[in-house]
């Protein structure tokens, strides 16, 4: 396996991670409010955070991006999961700025297991309105 930088090249693969993995953990989420998201990914989110694929022979398997300390996604296809895949994606994020934050749906029980194994602890809980969901936002403190 390798983690490294996105390149434009990776992007339905980026897509495909990301929508596999958001229809598992995200039952309550729309296919209209899906389809958005894939496109708001395309288009807005991947060109303004720091994303980073985790690479399996020569494929694109899942995919971290941040914006500053903020995990602003991490998404790995199903058959992935549990592999220590998700682990050395966050990984990379805490070498590259320690202390992290990252916000999931409390609904997403896939995600939190995963966070809270890692060591995120739960900071404040909020409200999303487009989804009628609640949310968790979370803490990781790197060990110094």
């Amino acid at each position: 396996m390798q983690i490294r930088p996105y390149k434009d090249l990776d992007l339905q693969s980026v897509l495909d991670s990301w929508e596999l993995a958001t229809r598992l953990a995200h039952e309550f989420m729309t296919d209209d409010f899906i389809a958005q998201e894939r496109k708001n990914v395309a288009e807005i989110y991947l060109p303004n955070t720091d994303t980073w694929v985790a690479e399996i022979d020569g494929e694109v398997q899942g995919f971290i991006a941040l914006m500053g300390n903020e995990v602003g996604a991490i998404f790995l296809q199903p058959k992935c999961h549990g592999k220590g895949i998700g682990k050395a994606l966050m990984d990379k994020a805490q070498e590259l700025h320690g202390d992290l934050e990252v916000e999931v749906f409390k609904a997403n029980s896939i995600g939190r297991a995963f966070y809270s194994k890692y060591g995120f602890e739960l900071s404040e809980e909020k409200y999303h309105e487009p989804t009628k969901q609640k949310v968790l936002r979370l803490k990781f403190t790197a060990v110094e």
